[in-house]
């Protein structure tokens, strides 16, 4: 962008947005003994964000096929939610896992939890029993409420959690043929009554952990705060009415103040990650917005809707926008109410990003960087600004303080590159029952995020790559070591190097070069088989290059992944 006027209109906004006098002041408080940003009127739970919405009662909050819930069905349910919870021995600080899929259940139980100083426990709903396995075991939940095929993994491993009381949501079976000591029917919950309790709880206690791909094979319960979450959350709309209020100001409407009408959105994206949770549900929640669930993503499906529901915003991984954008049925609905789309989870190639200004009447591209451990999004960019700067996350928001650094933690000059790292009361406390990995990530209240970025003179981010070993396929983190780890436990596997490999639909595919012990022979669909039975499905290679020699490695003896991907063709993966 050369246009120098459009940064100094939104360095204007932002100062006078984050001023003393304004909703969005910032002012520095301590956290964990470390001086950090943070809004000076956050409120200090997630029950006072969501109190907010009372005004908001006949408006539509979830719809799902045909069912709705308005905002005072939804603040009676999850009033009842919570009054169940306190009654059945479940008290502030403890903790409930959710496992299912994106049926409405799972926000009315995840607000209904920390409205009473419940921890949520995301389980990510791919997993295999292994997995589902050792997130109960690491975080301990006192209550499991999942949806018939969680259900039916959990009942594989029951017996490792004989005191785990498990609640049914939308289960296939009746629940009059299911003993009530195996399942508790959602039901019970939905219909114990009573006002929203207010039991008293601490602002930096655990809102809900979300667990990330693991490194060395097992994932990490990143634990996210009341505090944290609603500075990232104030932030998120902090960022929305600064990019409004400049556009309009550079257009030449000095006028707009920024105030939208209330967003209506597609959940595209699984709530156990921050992508949906936090930075989808959590910002149409506090605008008294209407979220619309979908059994599974299909992009006819979503143009459907978008026309009937008059939808405004649409996010997820990149690929969702370009399936509607590209859809045969495209130019045959209404797409006009749509003035936002995007993308998180990965980065949104530059010529999306003008395909959808292109292609929409009323909407503009936009996107953001954040991470689990930010807890949720800690740079962004939309409107012109995006349009202008394709390939950047924007500038970072203002309540996350950043650096960008070399290897001996020296910050790098503008345009080099380096480790970014966010300091803020936004960052996650830190991993559960895992402080080796907590101090690796967070160093004097730096979180050093393993990617490696530049910034230009206008202070806009761009993510050059990632130094952990990890690709990010359909928005899913794959750790390389991980799938490693598990091809390694096939039999007859000598040397194997998995890496991404770009895909134009889901980003990046996972890749992997073999070296057999010699005399062995496998296919590629006994290998594939080993892995989606050690590991979530989408974490299996979808390109396999069996090789007739070792794999090459540098002097200090690490496989050269880069010099592999430049040289597999995929046209002769298997």
């Amino acid at each position: 962008m050369t246009d120098k006027n459009m940064y100094e209109i939104l360095n204007q906004v932002i100062d006078e947005l984050t001023g003393e006098a304004s909703l969005f002041a910032l002012t520095t408080t301590e956290v964990n003994g470390v001086a950090v940003k943070s809004f000076a009127l956050a409120p200090p739970t997630l029950r006072d964000v969501w109190s907010l919405t009372e005004p908001h009662a006949e408006n539509t909050y979830i719809i799902y096929e045909d069912e709705r819930w308005l905002y005072k069905d939804a603040h009676a349910e999850i009033a009842s939610i919570g009054n169940w919870l306190l009654a059945n021995g479940v008290q502030p600080g403890d903790r409930v896992a959710i496992a299912m899929r994106n049926f409405p259940e799972w926000t009315l139980a995840y607000w209904g939890a920390v409205n009473v100083g419940v921890a949520v426990v995301g389980i990510n709903a791919w997993w295999i029993e292994e997995e589902l396995a050792f997130a109960l075991e690491d975080s301990q939940p006192k209550i499991l409420i999942c949806d018939q095929q969680r259900h039916d993994r959990f009942m594989n491993i029951k017996d490792r959690f004989p005191d785990m009381r498990v609640v049914g949501v939308r289960m296939d079976t009746p629940s009059e043929d299911v003993p009530s000591e195996d399942v508790i029917d959602y039901a019970a919950l939905k219909d114990f009554g009573g006002d929203q309790p207010t039991p008293e709880f601490d602002t930096d206690s655990d809102a809900c952990i979300f667990y990330t791909s693991g490194t060395t094979g097992r994932p990490k319960g990143a634990q996210l705060t009341h505090r944290s979450c609603i500075n990232q959350l104030m932030g998120y709309v902090l960022s929305t009415y600064v990019y409004n209020i400049s556009s309009a100001r550079y257009h030449g409407d000095m006028e707009n103040d920024g105030t939208q009408p209330p967003p209506i959105t597609i959940v595209t994206t699984p709530l156990f990650h921050v992508t949906a949770n936090n930075c989808v549900m959590q910002p149409a929640t506090i605008g008294g917005g209407t979220m619309i669930h979908m059994y599974k993503w299909d992009a006819k499906e979503a143009l459907e809707i978008i026309e009937k529901e008059k939808v405004n915003a649409l996010t997820g991984v990149p690929v969702m926008s370009r399936e509607v954008l590209t859809h045969p049925d495209f130019e045959k609905h209404d797409t006009s109410s749509i003035t936002t789309m995007g993308g998180g989870g990965a980065q949104v190639p530059p010529d999306l990003v003008l395909k959808i200004d292109e292609k929409l009447v009323n909407g503009k591209p936009g996107t953001g960087y954040g991470m689990t451990e930010g807890s949720g999004m800690m740079c962004s960019i939309t409107k012109d600004y995006y349009v202008a700067n394709p390939e950047s996350v924007g500038p970072p928001i203002p309540v996350y303080e950043t650096k960008i650094v070399d290897e001996n933690d020296n910050e790098v000059a503008a345009g080099e590159l380096g480790e970014i790292c966010f300091k803020s009361a936004a960052i996650f406390k830190g991993y559960l029952n895992n402080p080796e990995a907590t101090a690796e990530t967070i160093r004097d209240g730096w979180l050093y995020t393993g990617d490696i970025a530049r910034k230009d003179e206008n202070g806009f981010v761009y993510i050059m790559d990632r130094a952990k070993d990890m690709l990010i396929r359909g928005g899913e983190n794959v750790y390389c070591a991980e799938v490693e780890s598990s091809i390694y436990k096939y039999e007859g596997i000598a040397e194997c190097s998995v890496f991404g490999v770009p895909d134009d639909r889901l980003g990046e595919e996972v890749g992997v070069a073999i070296y057999l012990t010699p005399g062995v022979t496998m296919t590629a669909e006994e290998l594939r088989a080993h892995c989606k039975a050690t590991m979530a499905a989408y974490k299996s290679p979808r390109y396999i290059w069996f090789l007739d020699r070792p794999l090459p490695r540098n002097a200090s003896g690490k496989f050269l992944k880069r010099e592999l991907k430049d040289a597999l063709d995929t046209a002769l993966a298997v």
